[in-house]
């Protein structure tokens, strides 16, 4: 299934809200229909990604499957809903998976094997979600660090005669009839990860609103100082990428080209010191708690007991 570049999303510049006004006997063509398509998207999309924002919904926990002789080794991602940061729903309808051996011959095929030496850590905990860390999961000595990646694409579907586009003389020409919201999943090795960067998301809030232990008038304070400073943090409606479009999350590795992409998961693939480096027979281990999470409402009210 092909899919079409990032780019060409009206999303992506943050349109600014022009609905379409009619009249009787007013000219439509197909830019008229796409913009009121546009239009309905980007408010919804606008809302998403304020009130939630880049995460998870539902679902989507990430598991390694061994290899057997029947099953291929794989990072499975299982069904779910997630919101990106310009605030599109991306679903999987069914579990999806990376193959693994294939993905770690490539990764270590690259620079004679110094691409996956440079992702390979021997002081892991640094590198792992508190969850996983109070779990007492006993880490590798050494591991390649690469986390699951998960981001909306647009699918050309199905085609309908239409007129031909360009400086064509063509009675047989056809169009695409339908674009099909589906997604991506990426598994990115993680260079350059120190006791500086861990290159984990921020919690939701986290640098504005402060630690648990402030008072409830300092959280107060915090909580309304966040919401008046949110609109500079996250871009404005008419925005272009000319404008500086989305600028790099702080778990966005450099070759990671989308910048709205959601992160899901943390895999640890133990290896040895070699360059480039053998894997053990140890298990990989998945941190899946890394993530932002975006609970419902229902949830919230279920925790407060109501």
């Amino acid at each position: 299934m092909s899919i079409l570049a990032p780019d060409t999303d009206p999303l992506l510049a943050r349109p600014n809200a022009d609905r379409l006004a009619y009249a009787t006997g007013m000219l439509l063509d197909a830019q008229d229909f796409s913009d009121e398509q546009t239009y309905h998207r980007g408010r919804l999309a606008r809302a998403l990604a304020f009130l939630a924002g880049p995460g998870t919904l539902a679902g989507l926990r990430v598991e390694h499957v061994p290899g057997s002789a029947e099953q291929v080794e794989e990072i499975r991602v299982q069904p779910g809903l997630a919101v990106d940061r310009l605030g599109r729903l991306i679903e999987l309808p069914r579990p999806a998976c990376l193959r693994l051996p294939r993905w770690y011959a490539a990764l270590a095929a690259v620079g004679a094997g110094s691409a996956a030496a440079q992702a390979s850590y021997d002081a892991l905990a640094g590198f792992v979600s508190p969850r996983f860390t109070e779990a007492g999961t006993a880490l590798p000595a050494r591991a390649l660090v690469a986390d699951v990646f998960l981001r909306f694409v647009a699918c050309p579907r199905g085609l309908t005669p239409s007129f031909a586009q360009g400086p064509f003389d063509a009675l047989n020409a056809v169009s695409t009839a339908r674009l099909r919201d589906a997604y991506e999943l990426q598994l990115i090795a993680r260079p350059g990860l120190d006791d500086g960067y861990d290159g984990l998301p921020l919690p939701p809030g986290g640098a504005a609103l402060g630690d648990a232990t402030a008072t409830p008038g300092a959280r107060r304070d915090a909580l309304q100082d966040a919401v008046l400073l949110g609109w500079s943090a996250s871009g404005h409606a008419g925005g272009t990428d000319e404008d500086g479009g989305l600028e790099p999350a702080p778990e966005h590795p450099a070759e990671l080209a989308d910048h709205s992409a959601v992160f899901l998961a943390r895999v640890l693939l133990p290896v040895d010191g070699a360059t480039p480096p053998a894997r053990t027979a140890d298990t990989p281990l998945v941190d899946n708690w890394g993530r932002r999470f975006l609970p419902p409402a229902a949830l919230f009210a279920q925790w407060a007991g109501s």
